[in-house]
């Protein structure tokens, strides 16, 4: 492992997750509860968002692979990113219209997710392949901490869901400057970037997706991601307003709550990466989903505050691992010369899961009313995401072939073995 690397790569991960957290506890439910968005259109925003990535993503992957510049696309991702949710957050403080305000939310979720089609392939230059796991659960780890240090340092300013927002940014952008400036640049001798590279990846786009998905040993994983990573992003994307419709639980005590969510899943992703090296990455992967399908409906019917806090702590294991294991297995499943165009479907599905999550869980709530029975079937019913999931990378086996990782060894990868 390159130690270096991995400080800066890690922090990086620490830094947005400080302006994720935020925004996602109390812009969300500014949004819904406060600025009268419906859960339909608040979910759609990031069905929309991941649409917006699907049409650019795979291509400017495919550029990096080519040409390097990962980091410059990193960068420019990320200053967009600060730019979109900072004018979203002004534009609430200053009472403009809700859907102008819902736009550059989403803009900001758009750039968010494609920061992490350049930061995720990443991950071959700093570990070998026998090292990954533990490289992603280090990464993982950084993440559950950053949100949880993010929630801790806004608390004095939750009592309005507005105040929290601008701060978090201002952290965000001065915790990433390391990774923005000090990592080092992925180029090839023809590392040039013109505005035709992207009209040539567009032109062979359609053959380029053809191809991939019916060689690469990680389509299997890649749609079997799409399902259970679904429920994941929709349970977390909703949790706020679950809680809420739900418990009726303070905004304060909501943010105690999540705090010990991502300690546990900080925890999970550190205990997984070490699981992963060890007993191997898809075994580790398998029970984590089994975890899943126990605990979602679980969660959806504890009866009381206190079980419901017990339970969900407990999921913030499975959390981290399912994150740091996924991401670990789909790096060794991939060659050097596509990491960047395969991990950026990988980050594409991983928030496109934000499409049929989120319009399952707001028409459940659209047809059945805001009670909280409604909330409660809506959880249950994430659970079913995961089992297909499961189903697909038990059933669908492709033959192991010969893979290059970063290191230049061809090694036969066994999806059983790993």
């Amino acid at each position: 492992m390159k130690s270096k690397k991995l400080v800066l790569w890690s922090l990086y991960d620490f830094a947005n997750s400080i302006v994720f957290i935020n925004f996602l506890v109390y812009f969300s439910q500014w949004l819904v509860i406060d600025g009268g968005l419906s859960d339909w259109w608040f979910n759609a925003t990031f069905a929309i968002s991941s649409i917006l990535l699907f049409l650019s993503a795979p291509t400017l992957a495919a550029i990096t692979d080519r040409k390097g510049h990962r980091k410059f696309f990193l960068n420019i991702s990320t200053v967009a990113l600060a730019m979109c949710y900072s004018i979203a957050a002004l534009l609430a403080h200053a009472g403009s219209g809700i859907i102008l305000i819902a736009i550059f939310f989403l803009l900001g979720q758009y750039f968010y997710q494609l920061s992490f089609v350049f930061y995720n392939p990443m991950i071959d230059e700093i570990a070998d392949i026998n090292h990954r796991a533990r490289v992603s659960g280090i990464g993982q780890f950084a993440n559950a901490i950053g949100q949880v240090v993010g929630l801790a340092i806004m608390l004095p300013l939750a009592s309005s869901r507005l105040a929290p927002l601008l701060p978090s940014v201002a952290i965000f952008i001065l915790l990433a400057l390391p990774m923005m400036i000090f990592f080092p640049k992925n180029t090839s001798k023809n590392s040039k970037l013109e505005l035709s590279d992207v009209s040539k990846e567009g032109r062979g786009s359609i053959k380029k997706f053809v191809a991939f998905f019916s060689l690469s040993l990680s389509a299997p994983l890649l749609l079997a991601f799409f399902f259970y990573n679904d429920a994941l992003v929709t349970v977390t994307n909703n949790y706020s307003i679950y809680m809420q419709r739900v418990f009726d639980i303070s905004d304060s005590k909501k943010s105690i709550i999540l705090m010990v969510i991502l300690l546990m899943n900080a925890i999970g992703a550190i205990i997984s990466g070490w699981l992963g090296d060890r007993l191997g990455i898809f075994r580790t992967l398998k029970f984590t989903l089994i975890g899943w399908i126990i605990a979602l409906p679980i969660i959806a019917i504890a009866p009381n505050v206190g079980i419901f806090i017990a339970i969900t702590a407990l999921m913030g294991i499975l959390i981290g691992s399912m994150w740091a294991t996924s991401r670990a297995y789909m790096s060794t499943l991939l060659t050097s010369g596509e990491m960047g165009y395969g991990f950026s479907f990988y980050t594409l599905l991983e928030r496109f899961a934000t499409f049929a999550g989120p319009l399952t869980w707001g028409g459940i709530i659209a047809l059945l009313g805001t009670e909280s029975s409604s909330y409660r079937i809506a959880m249950a019913s994430m659970s079913a995401f995961v089992v297909i999931g499961l189903l697909l990378i038990l059933l669908w086996k492709r033959k192991p072939v010969y893979q290059t990782p970063a290191n230049g060894n061809s090694t036969p990868l066994d999806p059983e073995v790993l």
